[in-house]
């Protein structure tokens, strides 16, 4: 996946070999006297070292191990998939194709659940969603393009303004989720990794004239993301997150990614003697603008989400097709979310299952079984 600074080298600059610091140069050429002084480093454009990103990534993964250790597929299903990794062993594959935990197993880890957010006071689990997975599937795709797209960003901003972005489109995404999809859980960092597609979709916007080729780097990048939210189309893949997460990066890009014009840069940091005619002001008028407004569009829609969603609002009564958003239904698929529940009749140890679902049912003999056997038994019986 193609960044905007690999499309779109930015006009009116040089780099010096072995250097990370970035300096603006003139389109004229310098006089002799001029080129032979020193550029002084320019701090808005240097290089910055990348290492919260790539600590996310180990954040994410060490989650996803211990989610597979308190699910102990062995002690609460019949049957598990690479059953030799012991308690790490995946669930059935008709349960979570994803090869991954249980949906109890993740609930006990703080999966977002709208119900235990609004009834129970759990609003924690709005930031600890972001840091869990499906399965391995889900973690390794999210994973690969964290380090494609977020070290990238972080080489170019730093730690400060990239974790924020991460961390509060997140936070965007969960909210915007937790308002259309009531009855499943939703976990995974595809919300704050959109965010970090629509801040560099921002970054090129409010910097839009210190970039060449602008025009193919826009659409280079409006493709990446169309792509993207496509794929969200599909059944059991959460698009209200990549939405909210999305739309949450966008702004945030305008308010955090914002560079000085290079005019501004030249004159401030140019070679002694060096011609400028340029304005003294930092940044354009536009940029200005798009910071004041963008700013002012989050607070207001982040109260709003916030509000809606403690006092239980279903946006789904207010909005007929929005559910279309997260999934178009096709003769392949069904996007039916509706929660699976089974009824159990048990006889000495003898445990008969009925889905309320599809009406299937089947008989067990279990010894003792935990309630988290019997979901997990129900969840292969209704899919």
């Amino acid at each position: 996946m193609a960044t905007v600074s690999d499309t779109a080298p930015m006009l009116g600059q040089s780099r010096r070999s072995g250097s990370k610091t970035i300096h603006p140069a003139s389109l004229e050429s310098p006089s002799p006297a001029a080129a032979a002084s020193p550029y002084r480093e320019v701090k808005h454009f240097k290089k910055w070292f990348s290492w919260l990103i790539p600590t996310f990534v180990v954040a994410n993964i060490v989650m996803f191990v211990i989610s597979m250790y308190v699910n102990n597929c062995p002690k609460n299903s019949l049957s598990c998939v690479a059953r030799f990794l012991g308690r790490f062993s995946f669930q059935p594959f008709k349960e979570n194709p994803l090869l991954g935990p249980s949906s109890s197993a993740l609930l006990k880890m703080g999966a977002l659940d709208v119900s235990r957010v609004v009834d129970r006071h759990q609003g924690w689990r709005l930031i600890t969603c972001m840091w869990l997975h499906g399965g391995l599937f889900h973690l390794l795709a999210n994973m690969l393009s964290l380090i494609v797209i977020g070290i990238r960003l972080e080489q170019e901003f730093g730690f400060v303004r990239v974790g924020l972005l991460y961390l509060i489109s997140g936070l965007g995404g969960s909210v915007l989720s937790a308002l259309f999809i009531q009855s499943n859980i939703s976990v995974g960092a595809s919300g704050a990794l959109f965010g970090l597609l629509g801040g560099m979709l921002a970054e090129l916007i409010v910097n839009w004239t210190i970039y060449a080729n602008k025009l193919a780097a826009l659409s280079t990048l409006v493709i990446i993301i169309a792509i993207n939210l496509a794929v969200g189309i599909l059944p059991h893949v959460d698009n209200f997150a990549h939405i909210g997460g999305f739309l949450s990066g966008f702004l945030l890009g305008f308010v955090f990614l914002i560079r000085p014009h290079f005019g501004w840069v030249n004159r401030r940091y140019g070679p002694a003697g060096h011609p400028s005619q340029s304005s003294g002001a930092k940044f354009k008028t536009y940029q200005y603008v798009l910071w004041v407004l963008s700013l002012i569009l989050l607070i207001v829609g982040f109260t709003v989400g916030m509000v809606l969603l403690l006092r239980g609002v279903d946006l789904n009564d207010h909005c007929s097709w929005c559910h279309y958003l997260s999934c178009v239904p096709t003769s392949r698929w069904s996007c039916n979310t509706e929660p699976i529940s089974c009824q159990a009749v048990s006889i000495g140890n003898e445990y008969t299952l009925t889905c309320s679902n599809n009406g299937r049912n089947s008989t067990y003999s279990l010894f003792n079984p935990s309630q988290s056997q019997i979901q997990g038994l129900c969840a292969e019986l209704c899919r």
